[in-house]
């Protein structure tokens, strides 16, 4: 657990998410991206996948930030992070929440062995925390992206050097739903899709 102390962020608590936080977390997501979230390049490299590492901002009972990192291939046998998405309750963006879940998650990263994290966003918000298009120049991703706004950060010195290739998943992939559970569900009606999810 990460307890954050800045005054202006009394009350936060910035932990590990859990399978609770699903429902708010999607809800926060559509509120801060919209719809076609899912309809992104990044999002290829998420999809049937569970992320590496995930963190949530919790106020008082209520979700007010998340970010999510992936397990990756920077290109053939590099390993990396995707992050992202992040994203930060409307009511708490001039609190500089998003500032400290990056910090948390790069930190975090960092701690648990991983040496470069890749995403792709808005180059002027996170050139502070590292990031350079320099670091991803000879990477492509499965899918169209504005160059400027592929970005990588070596946690580890060099992690990234003579990084070439296509950017592709190699995180957990979820589980799927027993089809079988599934259909004896929808044949109990609404109470058993409820117990079968």
């Amino acid at each position: 657990m990460i307890h954050v102390s800045d005054a202006a962020l009394t009350g936060l608590q910035i932990r590990p998410e859990t399978a609770a936080d699903f429902d708010a977390r999607e809800a926060l997501l559509d509120a801060a991206l919209g719809p076609a979230r899912t309809l992104k390049t990044c999002e290829r490299l998420r999809e049937g996948r569970l992320p590496a590492l995930a963190l949530a901002a919790e106020r008082a009972g209520r979700l007010v930030g998340t970010v999510r990192l992936w397990n990756i291939s920077a290109g053939p046998g590099r390993a990396a992070l995707m992050l992202g998405p992040l994203a930060v309750d409307g009511a708490a963006r001039s609190e500089g929440l998003g500032g400290k879940l990056m910090r948390a998650a790069l930190t975090l990263a960092a701690a648990t062995g991983h040496e470069a994290v890749l995403l792709v966003g808005d180059a002027p918000y996170y050139q502070r925390f590292g990031f350079s298009a320099d670091l991803t120049s000879a990477l492509w991703m499965p899918g169209p992206v504005e160059r400027e706004r592929f970005l990588g950060l070596e946690l580890k010195p060099d992690a990234l050097r003579g990084a070439h290739g296509l950017v592709s998943p190699t995180g957990v992939l979820a589980p799927k739903p027993d089809l079988d559970l599934l259909v004896a569900a929808m044949a109990a009606g609404d109470e058993g899709l409820r117990r079968a999810a």
